[in-house]
């Protein structure tokens, strides 16, 4: 017997259980995978003992995740609420790093840390937040709408991000690096607007090899159509997830998403799954006891911070205040690309091993705690409302 066949049968259970147990509290089941790699993890039954196998492997679901995004989305209600994804989401970055550098001044910190730290507090997660919209209908909505084009504009920002991290550890990206990312940049506007002009494309190459509806080919095509956008984009130096969201948009408009969605479906799933869990596995129990108080503290201001952020800036650019907070609450956590830029800044020895559990802690406590804290805002929103109803 193979010795890989316990531990995935001894995940799979696992997952299963938990995420029972949390659909009987009608938690989210983002949350039942994380504590599933908490109990799978190093530090549990050590049946996953490479996490960095199955982090990779989790990066997959995210971008399986954008790519259903970009088929499930009209274009034309992106393109409508444009102002609020991109000054949004600048100011958005603006106000974090205000907020993190008077703090950082304070405490007497370096540049560079002050500047990392921003761009992780800054940064939301689109696979939770895409998750809790698509549990509750929400994804066609004004506020999905808002959300999605915030996020899809972070995934972007993540690559300037790192690109500042570079001179901030003294290093130079190299003219090629930078005009690689400026044609991709202009590709994919160029695509977004191809698209919003043509209403419909067609795939000849669906035709050419899945004209009789073989099961087999159409599965290979749908990877083809969603990884390939998704190397050319990251060949040109952006994120991946941008390039199977601009698949996800192309094949939307050649109208192929229902035999795209069927034969994809069951491995978003999967990879989602393990994205999760991946980041379960991460957790250091240990330093979490001994630091539970701190972290539940951190956890709490950011959550208020992001949330007032947010909220702010929305209700600036015309959102209704209840709606501007309930968005403000769904992006108060931590984003996945945060795991990155805190290691980044941990090789570049920017924040010290302390800084860097206490970061990765706060941001898988933030991801767990998001869903409770977006339903107390809206319940209590829809509290307000009751009670003022002209407001």
């Amino acid at each position: 017997m193979d010795p890989l066949i316990p531990g995935i049968v001894g995940a799979a259970f696992c997952i299963l259980v938990i995420g029972f147990v949390m659909e009987r509290f009608r938690q989210p089941s983002v949350i039942g995978y994380i504590l599933a790699g908490i109990v799978l993890g190093p530090q549990g039954l050590a049946l996953i003992q490479d996490q960095a196998v199955i982090a990779r492997m989790g990066e997959f679901g995210v971008i399986l995740l954008l790519f259903f995004v970009g088929m499930e989305v009209p274009l034309a209600t992106l393109l409508k609420h444009w102002l609020v994804s991109g000054l949004g989401t600048l100011l958005q970055i603006v106000l974090s790093l205000g907020c993190t550098w008077a703090i950082g001044t304070f405490f007497g910190w370096p540049v560079a840390r002050i500047v990392l730290l921003g761009f992780v507090v800054s940064l939301s997660s689109t696979a939770v937040v895409l998750k809790y919209l698509e549990l509750r209908d929400q994804l066609h909505t004004r506020l999905g709408s808002n959300l999605i084009g915030i996020l899809l504009v972070q995934d972007v920002a993540i690559v300037f991000m790192l690109i500042a991290m570079q001179f901030l550890r003294g290093q130079t990206p190299s003219a090629g690096e930078l005009v690689l990312q400026g044609i991709g940049c202009v590709a994919s506007l160029l695509l977004i607007a191809f698209l919003a002009r043509k209403k419909h494309i067609n795939l000849p190459c669906y035709q050419n090899f899945c004209g009789k509806g073989d099961k087999e080919y159409e599965v290979f095509m749908a990877l083809i159509l969603c990884f390939g956008l998704a190397l050319v984009s990251g060949l040109l130096g952006l994120s991946a997830g941008l390039g199977a969201f601009l698949a996800g948009l192309v094949v939307s408009s050649a109208k192929e998403t229902q035999w795209v969605h069927e034969n994809l479906n069951p491995f978003r799933v999967v990879f989602l799954a393990l994205f999760f869990v991946s980041i379960g596995t991460q957790i250091d129990l240990d330093f979490i006891r001994l630091n539970t108080m701190a972290l539940l503290m951190l956890v709490l201001v950011l959550f208020v911070t992001n949330t007032f952020i947010n909220a702010s800036i929305l209700h600036v650019l015309r959102t209704p205040w209840h709606e501007s907070l309930l968005a403000g609450a769904l992006l108060s956590q931590i984003g996945e690309f945060s795991f990155v830029l805190a290691a980044v800044g941990h090789e570049a020895s920017i924040i010290s091993d302390y800084a860097y559990h206490m970061t990765i802690s706060t941001i898988v406590f933030s991801l767990i705690l998001t869903p409770a804290w977006a339903m107390l805002i809206e319940r209590s929103t829809a509290a307000w409302r009751r009670r003022s109803p002209t407001s």
